[in-house]
């Protein structure tokens, strides 16, 4: 059986461009996606804090270090410039691969630096 998990998560990172006329995808740091381990055309899910929008694009790769998050294509109607968003990506495992499986979250401030990781959720308290 194949279960679906999450893989990485890239949270509240401030969108950065909302580029229409640019090719649909979500360019995305690329120092953030090789310590996320989300891969270049990779399937994402995007979740916008501010509006409640969510969406499924692609990731592609920004200029290393720029702290780049850019809404590109149609989804760019979806998000602005200063939203916060939220990025997942996920996979598909069976159980073997289960039992050795963490996550990789990631968190950040409002110009777009780690601020942490982690390899999972605190328990939601009552």
């Amino acid at each position: 059986m194949q279960i679906t998990m999450l893989k990485a998560k890239l949270h509240r990172a401030t969108v950065t461009h909302a580029e229409l006329g640019y090719e649909g995808s979500c360019a995305i740091d690329g120092k953030i996606l090789d310590y996320s381990g989300i891969r270049e055309y990779e399937q994402i899910q995007i979740y916008n804090v501010n509006n409640g929008e969510r969406f499924t694009t692609y990731a592609i790769r920004a200029e290393d270090g720029s702290g780049i998050f850019s809404i590109n294509g149609a989804a760019a109607r979806r998000a602005c410039p200063g939203d916060y968003i939220i990025i997942c990506t996920y996979a598909q495992l069976d159980e073997l691969e289960l039992q050795d499986f963490k996550p990789k979250l990631v968190y950040f401030n409002d110009q777009n630096e780690m601020i942490r990781t982690s390899h999972s959720i605190p328990v939601q308290a009552a």
